[in-house]
């Protein structure tokens, strides 16, 4: 089955199911336990676009499992992936969001996607993966290094993809219910308020031939404040509900087709002040998204040796905000982006050693800005589109080897014609050892169309000094990766990987200063420009390991060290720790149905300048989690995120520490025909 739609189907090409059965072979004699609970057993689909058991796959993959989805609690993707070992989760600067950052590399240069197909970014260049509610979702994959030979643009540093469900016959949902408090820090200073609250549901009913899913989801946020007598506060608040709708057609055992319509909105509000001639204004942001998305697709099943994958997307995101002060609203600005894709590929086993894949991906983009009613855009609204065909060989010569070689060639109608190679190998060094070791290597070429937003759009924080203009000369940025790891596997229970990476990224696109600019606004907010000003080279090792002692016994851990730097000037890129730390402790309670779960992150210090002159201090936070399951179909569970209420200083304009502090919470998941 392939990563197009992100799902393990019944219906696998003859080469896929002898994979998996080479994979369960090397395994034969871990009886002692349930193996289906080992994370080692996963099947993952990101990295070569077919089945693969995550312990095998020539990729390097990090997955997070729906059992680590239940026993962290996690709402939104952000959440759900805050402890994956090397993985950077920012504060999108100027609104309550998070981006993701990988091996160093940026968030604009990480594709996020759903089910295989991506999404249009709501803040920036880079999706706020806040915003992506934990609806019916299986696992989420993380592959790092660059991936447009896969993926196309936008994946230089790597793919997260979030794959939902599969849909089954029959009749089964859940609802989930919670809420905490922030303590002294909500903002109406009572401590015994909801701070944030939020609920999801679903419903999967149907038969052998037709299926449909309808699930929802609200989250609420009156924001952080630590001082919430006073005007401004450091945490926005927001109002986020998406709805997802799913119908599935089996006409024949080797044929599906669906469709599926999702809603989203987020209503958000900051408050700040800003200094003005010598006199300090209370002045205020509202913010309103709203996005349509439709998909429809199909796989068919052609022959026991060949499969067809074709998908129709079509996303609408609008982005409307405006400002306030006691003297009225100003800035009314109105965004609209329309992203429209069609993409198909086959896979054809050719033989026992051989799986071919090739595709093809047209799309189409869509901007138009408006500021209090008119045009912001040069040119007005404007428009890019592409054509792209890429295929894809997996070659396993022996059982020790396998090889995965690919080639995407894009036609982008603003820059012309751009190609990205890939080679990813495995090497069974001890295969009959149930302490099996083995070799990954891959390198892979990237590239990066500058979107839309970069050339034209404008960015406007000026509440917070600001503002960064689009280049419409900007040129697209192209990058090598090079990986290299070992592992150990026992027996799938427990497991040690060591991985070096190094990223060459040309021409890479970062904000400039623009002197001339600022001094023509002469009202104190600075003026960016997008530009290609860099060279830079993110490279460094990063360690997993992990070891399931026992049935709800276990410990995971991750160390990744970076160095990231700009090669013209020799000085660190900025907001790129050098070290980063992940534990995650896992154990039984001591009562029937009772477990608790500890995860603990850790970052060191990190440059917020490009001269190197000003730091962010590193921090540590613990989070605790307990889970109660009651008979089948109830769990009750509480937590409390950031125990030690480590927090970032205020009024230290370069501390980017957690915005939040200690967050308790409860909860509550009924379900029914589980």
């Amino acid at each position: 089955m392939s990563a197009a739609c992100g799902k393990n189907r019944s219906t696998l090409p003859l080469f896929s199911i002898a994979l998996l059965s080479l994979s369960v072979c090397g395994q034969a004699t871990a009886e002692t336990t349930s193996q289906s609970s080992y994370y080692l057993d996963e099947i993952v689909v990101t990295g070569t676009r077919s089945n693969r058991m995550l312990s095998d796959t020539p990729v390097r993959t990090e997955v997070v499992t729906a059992r680590e989805l239940e026993k962290t609690h996690a709402r939104n993707v952000a959440e759900a992936i805050e402890n994956v070992a090397g993985v950077q989760l920012r504060n999108i600067h100027g609104k309550a969001g998070k981006e993701v950052w990988l091996q160093g590399v940026g968030a604009d240069r990480v594709l996020v996607l759903v089910d295989g197909l991506p999404l249009t970014a709501t803040t920036g260049s880079s999706v706020d993966v806040s915003q992506l509610a934990l609806l019916n979702v299986k696992r989420i994959e993380v592959v790092k290094g660059a991936g447009s030979a896969q993926y196309g643009s936008a994946a230089i540093g790597g793919v997260v993809n979030v794959i939902t469900q599969d849909l089954e016959p029959g009749l089964r949902g859940e609802v989930t219910v919670d809420g905490g408090s922030y303590g002294e820090q909500n903002p109406s200073g009572d401590r015994a308020d909801f701070g944030r609250y939020g609920a999801r549901a679903n419903i999967d009913m149907g038969t052998e031939q037709l299926r449909v899913r309808l699930s929802g989801s609200h989250q609420n946020s009156s924001g952080i404040d630590p001082e919430p007598s006073t005007w401004a506060r450091p945490g926005d608040e927001y109002d986020r509900n998406q709805f997802n709708t799913r119908l599935e057609w089996l006409p024949e055992d080797d044929h599906r087709l669906f469709a599926e319509v999702g809603y989203f909105d987020e209503a958000s509000g900051s408050r700040f002040l800003n200094e003005k001639a010598g006199t300090v204004l209370k002045q205020g942001k509202e913010e309103s998204v709203e996005r349509w998305r439709t998909v429809l697709g199909g796989e068919h099943g052609m022959s026991d040796a060949q499969t067809v994958f074709w998908n129709l997307l079509r996303e609408e995101l609008t982005d409307n905000t405006y400002k306030y002060s006691a003297f009225g609203e100003f800035d009314h600005r109105d965004a609209n982006q329309v992203l429209s894709q069609a993409s198909a590929h086959t896979e054809v086993a050719v033989g026992k050693n051989h799986l071919l894949m090739v595709g093809a991906d047209f799309r189409h983009e869509t901007l138009e800005q408006t500021i209090d009613g008119q045009m912001e855009l040069d040119g007005g609204k404007r428009s890019r589109s592409s054509k792209e065909i890429w295929f894809q060989d997996t070659w396993i010569p022996s059982h020790r080897w396998e090889w995965v070689a690919g080639l995407r060639g894009q036609q982008d109608s603003d820059f012309g014609d751009h190609y990205a190679p890939k080679i990813n190998t495995r090497y069974e060094l001890t295969p009959d050892s149930p302490a099996s070791q083995y070799l990954r290597a891959s390198w892979s070429g990237g590239y990066r169309v500058p979107n839309l937003k970069e050339r034209h759009y404008r960015f406007d924080h000026s509440q917070l000094g600001y503002v960064v203009e689009g280049n419409p000369d900007l040129s697209p940025e192209t990058s090598q990766n090079l990986q290299l790891g070992w592992g150990v596997n026992y027996l799938n229970a427990g497991w040690l990987e060591i991985n070096a990476f190094q990223n060459l990224i040309e021409d890479l696109i970062q904000t400039q200063f623009d002197a001339d600019a600022t001094a023509a606004r002469g009202d104190g907010v600075d003026v960016y420009r997008y530009a290609n000003v860099d060279k830079a080279r993110t490279r460094g090792v990063e360690t997993t390991a992990g070891w399931q002692l026992a049935r709800g016994l276990e410990v995971t851990a991750g160390y990744t060290y970076t160095q990231a730097e700009d090669r013209a000037t020799g000085f660190a890129l900025p907001n790129r720790p050098h070290h980063q730390t992940r534990l995650g402790l896992d154990g039984p309670g001591g009562i029937p149905g009772l477990n608790w779960s500890v995860r603990v992150r850790n970052q060191s210090s990190e440059y917020v300048d490009t001269d190197e002159t000003k730091k962010s201090p590193g921090y540590t936070t613990v989070d605790l989690k307990l889970n109660q399951t009651v008979g089948d179909n109830l769990q009750l569970f509480a937590g409390v995120d950031n125990l030690t209420n480590k927090q970032r200083d205020f009024d230290d304009a370069d501390d980017f520490g957690p915005v939040a502090g200690r967050f308790v919470y409860m909860g509550v998941t009924l379900g029914f025909g589980k």
